[in-house]
């Protein structure tokens, strides 16, 4: 099984809290925005999946660096198989990999899942009263509710299913963006080590 150490540091919360905070606010804005803008109830729903879609394989990922084992990786790693480090590393840091991926960027979701789905029950509104605005709420958020529920359902169902290898995926994805941009989230300071060098 994963890594069961904490790797959780008070700097840690206070930085995920303040960045949540701010995340969720450019994002509901630019959901807000984006809806409103364009009026269309077909592109409202196109980008309300676009968010469920991201949140269940944020789900996938953040359930299955908790499942996978260190044994693989560390074989593929010694042979310098590409994604093996970075899969190693997501492990090493399964707690901080799964708040982010379930807790940040789910919260998120569902936040910004929830101001499209109000933006969807006026687009809906503005075309004719079919329905009572409460009742055509209800029903939209209801919908939106059961979707994201049923979309964590099934990522935990793949994600306990095949832990190493949606992480090994994830470790060759890293790696690629490592190599294209040299940044790699895991990287150590180099001045800290210089520091403790002397």
């Amino acid at each position: 099984m994963g890594n069961n150490k904490s790797t959780v540091s008070s700097r840690y919360i206070f930085l995920v809290g303040t960045g949540s905070f701010f995340l969720a606010v450019v994002f509901t804005f630019f959901s807000e925005t984006f809806a409103s803008r364009l009026n269309s109830i077909v592109l409202s729903l196109v980008f309300l999946i676009l968010i469920i879609i991201i949140n269940m394989l944020a789900d996938v990922l953040g359930t299955a660096v908790t499942a996978a084992s260190h044994t693989p990786f560390n074989a593929k790693a010694a042979k310098k198989v590409r994604g093996a480090p970075q899969g190693l590393q997501l492990i090493r840091n399964a707690d901080k990999v799964a708040n982010l991926a379930n807790d940040v960027v789910g919260d998120i979701a569902t936040t910004v899942g929830g101001a499209l789905g109000i933006s969807i029950v006026v687009q809906i509104m503005s075309l004719g009263p079919v329905i009572s605005q409460f009742w055509l709420n209800v029903l939209v958020t209801a919908l939106i509710a059961a979707v994201i529920v049923s979309s964590k359902a099934l990522a935990k169902k793949i994600a306990l299913s095949h832990p190493n290898e949606v992480v090994f995926m994830a470790g060759k994805l890293l790696a690629r963006i490592e190599e294209f941009t040299g940044f790699s989230p895991f990287q150590k300071r180099r001045g800290t080590r210089n520091r403790k060098g002397g």
